[in-house]
C-alpha cells in the first residue's frame, strides 16, 4: 500500500534491460556516443521538429539549468506560488542562477492565473534597476496537486510570455502523466502552444535516472554545455541515461507506463468517493490524488501499513480541513495494481 511518491516506485523491466545491455563494450563518454545522438534525434522525432537535448540526473538540476540557460542579471522567474521549484528544490534554481529570484503567482487550482500573472511582471518596470528584470516564467504539468493546465491555458500564459519577450519554461516532471490525461502529443502540448523549454521527466514513470532538457530552439541553448559541466551534471558514461530514453521511448512504453499511473489514481478516486471516512479535495486528473480524512483516520491506515504524506492545503483552499481533518496525497504510478488500492480502501472503509 505505497502511495506515498511515484518515486518510490522501481524502474520497469525493460528498462532495466536495456541498462544491463549498455553495460557491456566500450562507447564514448560524455555525451559523444551513437547511442546518445540517436536518441537525441528521437526526441526531435518525438516534438515534430529539430530540439536541442540534455540529458541530467534529476528534476531539480533540469529546472535549474533551464533557468541558469536564460538568466539575467538581477533576473526574476515567475511560477506558481504552490510550484515544486519554488517550495521543494532548496533554492537550487537561486543557486544556479548565482541569485536569480522566483517571484510566486497566485492561482486556484495550481495553476497560474493569468491576470495576477501579468500584475506580477508589470512590477518590474523596464530600466527600473532596483527592482530587477524579469527573465522566465515556468509552469508545472502537471501542477504540484495534480491538476493539469489545458491547452488553452498554455496558450494564455505563453501569449503573457511573448508579449513580455519572456521564455516559458514547463516542468514536466509528470509530463507523460499530463500528455495522457489531455491526449495531446509533446508538440501539441509544448511548442505548438508556445512553450520554449521543457524539463522532460522520465524518473517517476519507471526510469531509474532519467532526465531531460529539451529546447525547442536549439540556438537557445548554445550555453547550455558549458552549463551543464559547471553544474557537473555532464556524465561521463551517458549512454546509461540514454539507454533508459531508447527503452522509455520505443513503441510508446512511456505513455503506456502513464495511463496505467492515471487509470490507477482514478480506480482510487473511485473508491474514495464511496468512502464513509474521507472525500476528495478536488477531481482526479492524473496520478495523484487528494484526499481529506480526519487526523485518527490518517494514523489508523499508517499502522496497517499505508505510506502516504500528510499535505499542506493550498493556500488558495485554506478553508478546505476542519480542526481535525488532515489533508493526504496518494500517487499511483506504473507499479501500482488494484489488489494494493483495494486493501488501502479496505482498510479505509
Amino acid at each position: 500500500m505505497n502511495f506515498a511518491s511515484d518515486n518510490w516506485a522501481g524502474a520497469h523491466p525493460t528498462i532495466a534491460q536495456h541498462l544491463f545491455e549498455a553495460s557491456v563494450g566500450f562507447s564514448a563518454p560524455y555525451g559523444a556516443s551513437e547511442q546518445d545522438r540517436r536518441i537525441e534525434q528521437r526526441f526531435s522525432e518525438l516534438f515534430e521538429r529539430e530540439v536541442a537535448v540534455y540529458f541530467v540526473s534529476t528534476g531539480t538540476a533540469a529546472n535549474s539549468l533551464a533557468l541558469a540557460s536564460v538568466n539575467r542579471p538581477g533576473g526574476v522567474s515567475f511560477c506558481h506560488r504552490e510550484a515544486h521549484m519554488l517550495e521543494d528544490e532548496c533554492g537550487a534554481p537561486e543557486f544556479f542562477t548565482h541569485g536569480a529570484r522566483l517571484a510566486p503567482v497566485d492561482g486556484k487550482n495550481g495553476k497560474i492565473d493569468p491576470s495576477n500573472l501579468k500584475a506580477e511582471i508589470q512590477r518590474f518596470p523596464p530600466n527600473f534597476i532596483h527592482a530587477g528584470q524579469p527573465m522566465a516564467i515556468s509552469i508545472t504539468q502537471s501542477t504540484e496537486i495534480g491538476t493539469v493546465y489545458q491547452p488553452d491555458e498554455i496558450a494564455e500564459i505563453a501569449e503573457i510570455a511573448k508579449y513580455y519577450r519572456l521564455p516559458l519554461h514547463m516542468d514536466g516532471a509528470r509530463i507523460a502523466n499530463a500528455l495522457v490525461a489531455l491526449d495531446l502529443s509533446p508538440a501539441d502540448m509544448t511548442w505548438k502552444l508556445g512553450v520554449d523549454i521543457v524539463s522532460f521527466g522520465a524518473t517517476k514513470n519507471g526510469c531509474w535516472c532519467a532526465e531531460a532538457l529539451v529546447f525547442m530552439d536549439p540556438v537557445m541553448s548554445n550555453d547550455l554545455p558549458f552549463i551543464r559541466k559547471r553544474a557537473a551534471q555532464l556524465f561521463s558514461k551517458s549512454r546509461f541515461i540514454a539507454s533508459q530514453f531508447d527503452a522509455y521511448l520505443q513503441n510508446g512504453l512511456w505513455l503506456e507506463l502513464a495511463l496505467h499511473a492515471n487509470t490507477m489514481a482514478k480506480y482510487l478516486e473511485n473508491g474514495i468517493k464511496n468512502s464513509k471516512n474521507a472525500h476528495l479535495a478536488w477531481q482526479v486528473e492524473a496520478n495523484e490524488v487528494f484526499a481529506v480524512m480526519t487526523k485518527t483516520c490518517s494514523e489508523q491506515l499508517k499502522r496497517k501499513g499505508a505510506i502516504f504524506y500528510e499535505w499542506n492545503p493550498p493556500r488558495a483552499k485554506q478553508d478546505l480541513l476542519s480542526h481535525d481533518e488532515v489533508l493526504v496525497r496518494l500517487v499511483t504510478s506504473f507499479a501500482t495494481e488494484t489488489d494494493q488500492i483495494d486493501l488501502f480502501l479496505k482498510n479505509l472503509g
